[in-house]
């Protein structure tokens, strides 16, 4: 797959993010390795392989999942985001 700038303008407006003219081409750079390294994995052969794995074989070595909510944190992260109403983010719609 190729990066170029028209994709790149397709994903700023998927990605409700904006990037500068002077990062545009170090983006799609990034971008192309990331794919490149993807396209890497096709190369494997995985036909003897199980299509999915567990971890719950032999227990978690984790701690306990406890939730802790800091009402700081999300006024914080919604400070930053282009869009937000009661506490969510607003993204456009995709899907008609």
């Amino acid at each position: 797959m190729k990066i170029d700038d028209a994709l790149l303008s397709k994903l700023e407006k998927l990605s409700s993010l904006r990037i500068s003219e002077e990062k545009r081409e170090g983006v799609i750079q990034q971008l192309s390795e990331i794919v490149a390294f993807v396209e890497n994995l096709n190369e494997l052969n995985l036909e003897n392989e199980e299509a999915s794995f567990t971890t719950l074989q032999g227990g978690t070595p984790f701690r306990e999942d406890v939730p802790h909510t800091d009402p700081t944190v999300v006024k914080t992260i919604l400070a930053h985001a282009p869009q937000s109403e009661d506490g969510l983010f607003v993204v456009p719609k995709i899907i008609e």
